[in-house]
């Protein structure tokens, strides 16, 4: 200063004006003259108080007007001169010239606006016209006015999003709005798709802080097999005349699910950190959250892409959220930074986020959580929005060190809500389930403004308290018991079993029959449950023949207010005892001889002689029969089929063989113990007579391969048939033999015996020469019902006497004494003697 305002001479020393000569200052003096025209300078006041003020459009060449200063500063052109005038900058630049000699203030070199200003509304430069000789200050400030020479830039030329395809209409989807380094009108206006299609509209806001806030909105739901991708272009225009416009390529991949993008806990994050902070210093942390589980639920934090170097000062990490300074900050050259934070779900969807850094000088208070009011525990009826804690943040910092934020950490069925200047109310985010989870640990988080932020974390725990929200529930749909018949009154077949996942009254169970229909009050008094345990009980003996099954429902209810309840089916199964011995059907026992089975001396082993029938009340292989030959007059003669109770000769009849057999069968079922029951039948040998349907080899007859179910469908309709058949005739038969009888008739006379007859007698098979009736039944080696045909011719009429079943001496009346029988006579094979009838069935 000193340099660009020379003084003039001192006079000094002990001379005076009128008398002495001009002396000259030595180097001492020098000195002193300088401090003294400093002080000089410094003491003399600004002509003008008020600056002049002038504009100027940016991007003027150089030499451009401005304006002529020296009329306004009124002076002319040779006092600019006069006076040395000249400009001094506030800056190290100097962006005008004074051309003295004309008195015009011009541009000295091209003026950028967004370089001297950024985007701040108003952008002047300030400077001196400074005049010597007196020395004279002016201060002209000149507004530098905004043109349209940026047109607005897309962070990306290309912005894939990868969208679910079940996304509602209406779902917005938020974009990295296009920067215009403009301002005013001049500025960011509106933007457009191109082409328009019909599944994607775009929402575009402006804000109060001065970022705008661009949406793709989803006008129709998406269908990836139909169209698994959509393409368009997004046009930013700004205000400008003309208007300039940028384009980004707006690429939409469509997924199949992944329904829920992450949510920061805040939409806007403010930080503030110290210009000296050290290098790797936590400015804040951005949380957000996603309720998806797995790999669609990983958050992975980055930043955007945004036009500017604020990104490269921080760094943000990936997992945590944190940020992080990266390089030394200059308040002077930035006074704040604003970050944009993508977070990205492992499905493709991701939120956007502003982060505002200030850079502040110092802060050096931690925010203070002062709790009001607290309530815990918490009833889990509680509705979203109920009111548990209250309490207030303080900071003794000022200004933005001061200012704190709250946040809730990792916790959706919560959230905080400023209630009243810096309190803050702990509130239900959503409805709360005890049986899910019982106690909530609340960590609040208190950051204030600083940077970098100072935090105060306070922990709340919350206990949910029970209400009575879950019935009962058992642990089968259904359940299937098992008794025993003939069980003991009051016998446990089994048990149901319920829990409820409430606590103490309200999960206490009781068991009990729900009311039963009218139908089925028989089932509900056989049976009981315990109302403690749910154990159930059969009362009464139950008889499997009778009572294969019972059904009720058990009802199983807690002890809450009201009761809830559940109802369950139970089925009890009868499981049936060899109880019921096998009854006889066939030949029949109730008649006294036993019938006997006619069966010829020719007939070959394998012969059938007849087949016991036997049926068992019981089930399963209780039921299951088999016969065995007990005991016969020739053991070694019959066989019986252990399955099929065939009665069958095992060997040819012999002469040595009785005439009369009796024969024991045994069936027996497969219970445990086994039941049995016998079968008492004679069998009749006769020789002379002959079977037609008599195998000729082997034992048993053996089915010539399998039939088909419809042969023996068949099959057993025709013997059906034939059995109705037969059974008429034979009640026929039996009126015409009666009638016949009655009126003396003989059916056969003694010329008509063969020899075997007579063979019996002389061998002493018959003692006694007797005239007997015989009644045969029918039996053959392919069926059930044998037709015997006569084989005797008729015999003259005699006196006889009439006896049942087999021939024998013990079966013949003994009317007569010894002396009056009749004695064989000495002619023929058979002697003469009286005979009877042979009837033959």
């Amino acid at each position: 200063m000193a340099a660009a305002f020379p003084c003039g001479h001192f006079r000094g020393g002990p001379g005076r004006r009128g008398g002495r000569g001009r002396v000259s200052a030595g180097p001492d003096m020098a000195s002193a003259r300088q401090v003294l025209c400093l002080c000089v300078l410094l003491s003399v006041p600004h002509v003008r108080s008020e600056p002049i003020r002038y504009s100027v459009a940016e991007e003027g060449e150089s030499g451009s007007l401005v304006a002529h200063v020296a009329k306004d500063v009124g002076l002319d052109v040779a006092q600019l001169r006069a006076r040395d005038a000249r400009l001094l900058s506030d800056g190290s630049r100097q962006y005008f010239r004074l051309d003295r000699s004309t008195g015009r203030l011009a541009v000295r070199e091209r003026i950028d606006r967004e370089e001297i200003c950024g985007q701040s509304v108003t952008c002047t430069v300030a400077f001196e016209l400074l005049l010597g000789n007196p020395l004279q200050f002016f201060r002209i400030e000149v507004a530098v006015e905004d043109i349209n020479d940026h047109s607005p830039v897309f962070p990306e030329e290309q912005v894939t999003f990868k969208i679910v395809e079940m996304s509602e209409p209406g779902s917005r989807f938020p974009l990295e709005g296009a920067r215009d380094l403009d301002v005013g009108s001049n500025s960011l206006q509106a933007y457009s798709i191109a082409p328009e299609n019909e599944y994607f509209s775009v929402s575009f806001q402006s804000r109060s802080e001065g970022d705008n806030s661009v949406e793709l909105v989803l006008e129709k739901p998406l269908d990836r097999e139909e169209q698994p991708e959509v393409a368009f272009s997004l046009i930013a225009t700004d205000g400008g005349s003309p208007p300039r416009s940028g384009t980004a390529q707006i690429r939409i991949v469509v997924l199949d699910i992944n329904d829920n993008a992450p949510v920061f806990t805040q939409e806007r994050y403010r930080g503030q950190v110290l210009e000296n902070a050290a290098e790797d210093s936590v400015v804040l942390r951005v949380v957000a959250t996603d309720a998806d589980v797995g790999a669609n639920g990983e958050i992975r934090y980055s930043f955007g892409q945004a036009v500017g170097h604020s990104h490269s000062a921080f760094k943000i990490d990936p997992v945590s959220g944190e940020i992080r300074v990266t390089q030394r900050l200059d308040f002077e050259a930035a006074e704040k930074h604003e970050l944009s934070v993508r977070a990205s779900d492992g499905g493709g969807l991701s939120a956007l986020c502003k982060v505002v850094v200030e850079v502040v000088d110092v802060n050096d208070n931690a925010p203070e959580l002062v709790v009001s009011s607290f309530s815990s525990p918490l009833a889990e009826s509680a509705l979203p929005g109920t009111v548990v804690g209250l309490f207030v943040v303080k900071d003794r910092d000022a200004g933005d060190n001061g200012k704190v934020v709250c946040s809730l950490e990792d916790q959706p069925s919560f959230s905080l809500r400023p209630a009243y200047k810096n309190y803050y109310e702990l509130v239900t985010a959503s409805a709360l389930d005890r049986e899910e989870r019982a106690q909530y640990v609340l960590a609040v988080t208190a950051a204030d403004a600083g940077s970098p932020p100072l935090t105060t974390t306070q922990t709340f725990t919350v206990d949910i308290s029970d209400v009575n929200d879950n019935a009962p529930v058992f642990n089968q749909t259904s359940y299937t018991m098992y008794v025993r018949e003939n069980n003991e009154p009051a016998a446990l077949v089994g048990a149901v079993r319920a829990a409820d996942e409430d606590v103490g009254p309200n999960s206490k169970v009781s068991y009990s029959l729900a009311p039963a229909r009218p139908a089925e009050r028989a089932p509900r008094s056989y049976v009981s449950v315990n109302s403690e345990n749910g154990k159930v009980f059969v009362l009464r003996p139950l008889d499997y023949e009778q009572v294969r099954q019972l059904e009720v429902v058990v009802s199983a209810a807690d002890s809450g207010s009201p009761s809830l309840s559940a109802n369950v089916t139970v089925r009890i199964v009868v499981v049936d005892e060899n109880d019921n011995a096998p009854v006889v059907l066939h030949p029949a026992q109730d008649s006294s001889p036993p019938s006997s089975e006619l069966v010829p001396t020719s007939a070959e082993a394998g012969y059938l002689v007849t087949k016991v029938v036997a049926v068992d009340a019981d089930s399963g292989q209780n039921s299951w029969l088999s016969y065995h030959l007990l005991k016969a007059t020739e053991p070694g003669l019959f066989a019986v089929g252990a399955q099929t109770g065939e009665v069958r000769l095992r060997r040819p009849v012999s002469e040595r063989d009785a005439v009369k057999q009796k024969l024991v069968v045994l069936v027996r079922d497969n219970g445990r113990p086994p039941l049995s029951a016998t079968a008492v039948l004679g069998a009749l040998l006769l020789d002379g007579f002959s079977d037609a349907h008599m195998p000729r080899s082997g034992l048993a007859p053996q089915d010539e391969g399998g039939s088909l179910t419809l042969y023996l469908i068949v099959s057993l309709a025709l013997v059906s048939l034939l059995f109705l058949a037969s059974a008429a005739a034979f009640v026929a038969c039996k009126v015409c033999k009666r009638k016949a009888l009655k009126e003396g008739t003989v059916l056969y006379g003694p010329g008509d015996f063969q020899s075997g007859v007579a063979h019996a007698a002389g061998t002493g098979t018959l003692p006694h020469a007797y005239c007997y009736e015989v009644s045969l039944t029918t039996g053959s080696g392919s069926s059930e019902f044998k037709f015997l045909k006569p084989v005797l011719a008729s015999l003259p009429p005699q006196r006889c006497g009439t006896g049942g079943g087999a021939a024998g001496e013990e079966d013949f009346p003994s009317g007569l004494p010894p002396a009056e029988q009749p004695r064989p006579q000495s002619h023929g094979t058979l002697p003469a003697a009286p005979f009877g009838k042979l009837a033959f069935d």
